[in-house]
């Protein structure tokens, strides 16, 4: 399940929508076309109008084909975004050498098909991209026609000046580029995170629903099985006398009347245990927590805290089941011999509390615990982990009104804790919400 979402497609994000870069071209041309206009007609300075919008009707052409070519929901394959991006970065060098190179005050925009491709297109071709322009930068430095000014003088800038803008152009593109990669970035891991999450929450809760589903087949089924078993019963006394379908007769009314029990044992198990299966005591969440841990080698250890008040008893919640057996999990995999859970309540909240006997939290991570793509075994073994399990886990207890604290037990090397708490006046139901007993 996991691993279907981290194919290098969705990973990676790396799908830009087609009308999403048309309509930034389209900006784009509104742009170049007023500053050409103003600066030719209102400014009134020398400029070579004619070749300037030779490019810019080449980039409006470009957005005219692909607006008749593609559908506008259409998602660009990471080649084609690159191929466009980099046409897009050539044409504002050909406008950047027409009116002056890095003296131009506009060459900063330099930056923006960089930007546009770190929150698209994989590293190594943003990278590609961004030093693509800041060679052809560094070109503009030395190659260009003047800057446009007044007729009959020429605005000549000092090359420290020059200098100046080619590095803030660099460190523009170097900057925005690995900024907006790196937001992009997590935000992408992120909405696979969470995607994850759905995927497990749905799956708990399918899992959940089966005695639901039995107890609906074998109402459906109840009908066409009582005929079943009535033509075989009429079968019986009008054949049961021919040796030729005595035995065939016998055996399907017989095996007519072991399914009419099968399913009256369904519907039993519905009506009379659902109730009691819906509503979880505190003890018995977190018996059921333990139980599937117990088998591995290391010792699970139940200790009751301080409690006040009757316990807490409320409806079955899948997704407090993972994410508390996920924690569970964790601290199996860590424990040396032992872990222990503790819980209490009282009149205002309801706590547990899961310690291992292991090394406890690495202190570099400790507060990123939780974190989607983050795991506890990259800085304590080689198998690294895409610790999405906890974040899973701390997303469903966190939706069903949970706090979560991680921290070392007592100091580094002393095992680690987590600590849930609630408060009292919530607890498990279907939908994540709480009603306590």
């Amino acid at each position: 399940m996991l691993e279907e979402l981290r194919t290098p497609h969705t990973r990676y994000g790396r799908s830009l929508r087609l009308a999403t870069l048309i309509r930034l071209r389209w900006l784009a041309i509104v742009g170049q076309s007023a500053a050409v206009l103003v600066v030719a007609f209102w400014l009134e300075f020398p400029l070579p109008v004619g070749p300037c919008f030779v490019l810019i009707a080449a980039s409006a052409w470009l957005n005219l084909y692909l607006t008749f070519r593609f559908p506008a929901s259409h998602l660009l394959p990471p080649i084609s975004a690159l191929a466009i991006l980099t046409f897009d970065a050539l044409q504002l060098v050909g406008l950047l050498f027409l009116t002056g190179g890095l003296t131009n005050p506009f060459s900063l925009l330099m930056t923006v098909p960089v930007v546009i491709s770190a929150t698209s297109l994989p590293l190594l071709w943003t990278s590609f991209l961004g030093l693509l322009v800041i060679g052809l930068a560094s070109l503009l430095a030395f190659f260009h026609m003047p800057l446009p000014w007044y007729p009959g003088t020429e605005l000549a800038m000092p090359f420290l000046y020059v200098s100046g803008m080619w590095i803030a152009v660099t460190s523009a593109i170097a900057f925005t580029g690995i900024y907006a990669y790196r937001v992009a970035e997590e935000a992408r891991l992120l909405a696979n995170a969470l995607a994850a999450t759905e995927l497990v929450l749905q799956r708990e809760q399918h899992i959940s629903a089966l005695d639901g589903l039995a107890a609906a087949a074998a109402h459906e089924l109840g009908t066409p099985l009582a005929t079943i078993a009535l033509v075989a019963r009429e079968m019986e006394k009008a054949l049961g006398r021919d040796p030729r379908y005595q035995e065939d007769v016998t055996l399907l009314r017989s095996q007519s009347e072991r399914c009419r029990e099968i399913l009256r044992q369904l519907t039993s198990l519905s009506s009379e245990g659902e109730a009691h299966m819906a509503r979880l005591p505190l003890t018995s969440l977190i018996e059921e927590t333990a139980a599937p841990h117990r088998d591995f080698g290391i010792g699970i250890r139940l200790e009751p805290g301080e409690t006040e008040g009757p316990e807490p008893v409320g409806r079955r919640n899948p997704g407090v089941l993972y994410g508390l057996g996920n924690l569970m999990e964790n601290a199996v995999d860590f424990a040396r011999e032992v872990v222990t859970v503790k819980w209490s309540w009282d009149a205002e909240t309801v706590s547990i509390s899961i310690t291992d006997d292991g090394p406890g939290f690495p202190a570099d991570i400790i507060d990123r615990i939780g974190e989607p793509y983050m795991s506890r075994r990259q800085a304590t073994s080689s198998s690294g982990g895409l610790g999405l399990g906890l974040f899973i886990a701390k997303t469903l207890l966190e939706r069903s009104g949970a706090t979560i604290e991680f921290a070392n037990a007592g100091g580094k090397g002393k095992g680690a804790t987590v600590d849930v708490r609630w408060p009292r006046e919530r607890f498990l139901t279907g939908d994540g919400s709480f009603s306590w007993g």
